[in-house]
């Protein structure tokens, strides 16, 4: 890794992880505080498993974002890996972010996360998003409300869809990290390895083609990655599913499927690696992946024992 380069100045550096519950927005945000996008956005909760890094620069401050996964009751056992995961993301920061979709806010799901906040020591700032969502004369209501039951250093009412409100956090956040060199040189928007944010990139536009067609029980994994004398990247994934019906899901009518996923995915990782791809997707039958440990050292998870 390359040495960060300084500014003259004291610098700063520190984790803020963004922790709330699934479809709060905590992706979209993410890559709009990085300037670039290094986590997957999705309609379908519980998109991101584990948890990504993006580093901000704000001044003389370097900022690594942790986005976790979606705070929620897990039933199966990878979603009891996503919840321990982003639980372990917020008690490594220095600072926690607690993200509500103000349209939600009344929901079980925040009322449990506010609840189980006592047990985090570090400090905590509140940000209200899809504040475009409801009226603004309820706006300072919820604020008042969600603020009563935990304390929080600050608010900030945003629109993570559209950046609103997303500079004052980061200029609020300059000077609340701790002194420190910087972490990543200073061109480094993610600590996640570009195979990773391939294999992230191809997932999501899975769940934008599929929609609710295909369970959560699918995973894919970049098996090569092989530079070419010409400077291009070809690259080979595949896609694991857990039965036979759903690979057809995945391949469709005469391939058009895959093909139309396979475009998609490359144009974007066109623009991660910064070289021309060549990408090849592959949909393989893998019965019980959510059971096998490997799957999940894979994803960065903890495999829970126990069913």
């Amino acid at each position: 890794m390359a040495e960060a380069q300084q500014p003259s100045q004291p610098t700063r550096a520190g984790f803020v992880a963004l922790i709330g519950a699934p479809n709060a927005g905590k992706s979209t945000l993410l890559n709009q505080l990085v300037g670039a996008k290094v986590s997957i956005v999705s309609r379908k909760v519980q998109t991101t498993r584990t948890q990504v890094r993006g580093i901000a620069l704000t001044g003389p401050t370097q900022i690594v974002f942790v986005d976790t996964p979606g705070i929620f009751a897990p039933k199966r056992r990878l979603d009891r890996a996503m919840v321990t995961s982003a639980w372990g993301g917020a008690t490594d920061a220095d600072l926690i972010g607690v993200l509500i979709d103000v349209a939600k806010f009344d929901h079980e799901e925040n009322v449990k996360l506010l609840e189980r906040l006592a047990e985090l020591k570090q400090p905590k700032f509140l940000i209200l998003n899809k504040i475009d969502t409801v009226p603004k004369e309820k706006l300072l209501a919820i604020t008042s409300e969600v603020n009563a039951r935990t304390t929080f250093e600050t608010t900030f009412m945003i629109a993570a869809l559209t950046g609103y409100g997303v500079k004052d956090m980061l200029s609020w956040l300059e000077t609340r990290m701790p002194l420190s060199p910087w972490l990543y040189p200073e061109d480094q928007i993610s600590d996640a390895p570009l195979r990773f944010l391939a294999a992230e990139i191809t997932r999501e536009k899975i769940f934008e083609r599929l929609h609710d067609e295909l369970p959560y029980r699918s995973t894919v994994e970049t098996e090569q990655w092989q530079q070419r004398p010409d400077g291009s990247v070809r690259i080979e994934q595949t896609i694991y599913v857990e039965r036979e019906g759903q690979r057809k899901i995945v391949l469709g009518e005469g391939g058009q499927t895959i093909k139309a996923i396979g475009q998609a995915a490359r144009k974007e990782i066109t623009e991660a690696a910064e070289a021309t791809v060549h990408l090849f997707l592959f949909v393989k039958v893998r019965e019980n992946w959510a059971d096998d440990p490997e799957r999940y050292r894979e994803m960065g998870l903890e495999f829970p024992r126990g069913g």
